[in-house]
């Protein structure tokens, strides 16, 4: 880790207020809607990667994103472990099956970077896959780019404290236990382990054509809308011309009468 993104880390604004937080983010949604309507309007192919610690969130930087915009044009994956047949296919197959289209928008909740990561870390691949993996990833990636592909990685990085305090907020609240697996919890027990494995990625990957973006995400409200604000500077948009809804009036209902009939209605509990 480089000295300058140590400082990062050990400058920590306050806590950003929920209603601070709401009015910027919907000045942000506005203008990912304005650049949804430009990506099909131009025939843009984008990727997005999504990458970083455990808990570090990722998950909730990407609901934020897809929020407010069709989810025809902006597509969230997030695969499972390999099938057996995939595991027999090239490495990057089954991403490459997930790509965009002209006029989509496609954000990888982690991505083909599992075998630097937790594939790596865990012996889930051989270090002659590992070591291939890093020295052909520039390369495949170069292809993506040179194709018309705009290409977005993102490493959400939390410090070790942060990363501790939300996995064991995690155990005492119901709607996030399930966030909470095996996995994870030896995430937890080989923070250095991630770490060096972290390092020799960027290392590896991160070129002018297809360079490393990361965002100090201990905080989680400013870790959001930084990554929306600087996912909009990358790729060139323009405001395309809306024509003003108006709407009519309602056709009469010459004779129509609410059918007679029980129907299975939801109990009014709330």
């Amino acid at each position: 880790m480089s000295k300058d993104k140590n400082a990062i880390q050990k400058e920590q604004p306050g806590k950003m207020k929920r209603k601070e937080f709401e009015k910027e983010l919907e000045k942000l949604q506005v203008e990912l809607v304005k650049l949804q309507r430009w990506v099909v309007h131009a025939g843009l192919r984008v990727v997005v990667v999504f990458e970083g610690r455990d808990a570090a969130g990722k998950g909730g930087t990407i609901k934020r994103i897809v929020d407010r915009v069709s989810p025809r044009v902006f597509r969230v994956v997030a695969l499972p472990k390999p099938t057996d047949r995939e595991k027999t296919e090239l490495y990057i197959q089954r991403y490459l099956s997930h790509f965009p289209a002209a006029g989509e928008v496609v954000i990888f909740d982690r991505s083909w970077y599992n075998r630097a990561g937790v594939e790596h870390v865990m012996g889930f691949c051989t270090d002659q896959e590992y070591e291939v993996f890093l020295r052909n990833t520039p390369l495949v990636e170069s292809i993506f780019t040179e194709q018309g592909i705009i290409l977005i990685k993102y490493w959400l990085d939390v410090s070790e404290e942060e990363q501790d305090r939300r996995f064991r907020s995690r155990i005492h609240d119901g709607r996030k236990i399930w966030k909470l697996s095996p996995m994870d919890v030896e995430a937890h027990r080989r923070w250095y382990d991630y770490s060096r494995a972290r390092d020799a990625m960027l290392e590896a990957t991160d070129t002018p054509a297809s360079p490393w973006y990361i965002i100090n995400a201990n905080n989680k409200r400013r870790a959001r809308l930084n990554c929306i604000a600087h996912l909009l500077s990358l790729i060139p948009y323009k405001e395309l011309p809306t024509e003003e809804v108006k709407l009519g009036k309602r056709h009469p209902p010459n004779g129509y009468k609410e059918p007679d009939r029980a129907y299975h209605l939801v109990p009014e509990v709330y």
